[in-house]
């Protein structure tokens, strides 16, 4: 887990990306989140790479009011498919997760069952496979990265303007 910015401002967002560098597009999360920390980003936003921590990401979750997740998913939609989740419990997840399905959603069931769970919107980076040992993204895959910016930047944008339920 590679702390970037967390607790260097009294941020209300995070970005947080999610998993594996050495597995492929699994971990477009982590790319994505690297890629931001390049970015001039509003005081109020943090970015975190969460790489495959799972449940060791509940304190910083729980210390900001809104959450953006990018990970990877094996959905069966064509690689680099973007979508937008905004998940109330851990069964609202999609059922393939990636690697670390199990830590994610046991994070969110245990911030859901202690009360402190932020507003999450969860963004998903459709995948073919897991690649093991595979560092690069393939071309589909990085090619949404700019949609998937421009995305996250929009979702950022709703919540500071106080419409981020939609």
């Amino acid at each position: 887990m590679d702390n970037h910015r967390i607790g260097e401002t009294n941020a209300d967002i995070l970005v947080l990306g999610i998993g594996n560098l050495l597995m492929g597009d699994e971990g477009v999360g982590v790319h994505f989140a690297d890629s931001l920390l390049k970015e001039s980003l509003p005081p109020d936003v943090e970015v975190l790479d969460g790489g495959t921590a799972g449940i060791q990401l509940m304190e910083a979750i729980e210390s900001h009011r809104h959450v953006l997740i990018v990970d990877a998913t094996l959905d069966g939609l064509p690689a680099g498919t973007i979508r937008e989740i905004k998940p109330r419990f851990s069964s609202d997840y999609p059922s393939a997760m990636s690697t670390h399905d199990i830590g994610l959603k046991d994070l969110i069931s245990g911030l859901t069952l202690l009360g402190r769970q932020p507003e999450i919107f969860l963004f998903v980076v459709s995948i073919d496979k897991v690649q093991p040992l595979e560092i690069g993204l393939s071309p589909e895959v990085n090619a949404a990265l700019g949609d998937l910016k421009a995305k996250v930047f929009h979702r950022i944008e709703k919540i500071r303007s106080g419409n981020s339920g939609e």
